[in-house]
């Protein structure tokens, strides 16, 4: 069963993902960050225990570890959730962090756009679990970092899987991603809410199947 986008949303879709399943079992000092302005930053995930959030607890980057606090401002300033995946010796989830996440203009648009979440895989691999179906059942392959956008009820709506600095490797830009998600939010916000309802159908039905 495929999740089509544009069949189950009924919107143009400017972006076209494609799968990164490339990672790395090796340890690798690529989370640390660039610059010594980097350490300036500090954000919620201080405070967590997981060495792979610390590791983006430095990011300019308002994140918010997975939890009430970041479902209920979502709700509140009425936000699509910018949903990060990954775990601590994943090479591109670290090659995403440097090249983005530390990047002050990227995160500007983050933090006034989207309510942004990151999640260790290994310490939540419940919640890994259900985006990855998504992912899998959206577009036939995944990987990590697994990047997801959700309504601020966590259905599910688009995403993928390394999205880089700028457009290469036939993938669109973090950036054009997250202008073109964002621009759907406004304008087509009734559109985008039913598609996320319509893919979270389809999603039950289809892990439903799975499980007999």
């Amino acid at each position: 069963m495929s999740l089509n986008w544009k069949a189950a949303a009924g919107l143009a879709v400017i972006v076209a993902l494609a799968g990164c399943r490339v990672r790395s079992n090796k340890p690798n000092n690529d989370s640390v960050p660039s610059t010594p302005d980097a350490q300036s930053h500090t954000n919620r995930l201080a405070g967590e225990k997981s060495p792979y959030l610390l590791q983006h607890a430095h990011n300019p980057v308002d994140w918010f570890p997975w939890g009430a606090e970041a479902f209920a401002r979502a709700r509140e300033d009425n936000k699509p959730v910018f949903l990060s995946i990954g775990y601590s010796t994943c090479h591109w989830c670290h090659v995403m962090e440097r090249e983005s996440f530390e990047d002050k203009t990227v995160a500007s648009f983050l933090n006034e756009h989207f309510v942004s979440i990151k999640v260790d895989r290994e310490e939540r691999p419940d919640v890994d679990q259900i985006y990855m179906t998504f992912i899998q059942a959206m577009s036939g392959q995944g990987g990590w970092p697994l990047n997801v956008f959700l309504t601020p009820d966590l259905k599910p709506f688009y995403g993928g899987t390394y999205f880089p600095p700028d457009s290469r490797y036939g993938r669109p830009s973090l950036t054009q991603v997250l202008q073109n998600v964002s621009q759907l939010w406004e304008t087509r916000h009734g559109d985008v809410l039913n598609s996320a309802a319509d893919l979270h159908r389809r999603l039950e039905t289809y892990t439903a199947k799975d499980a007999s």
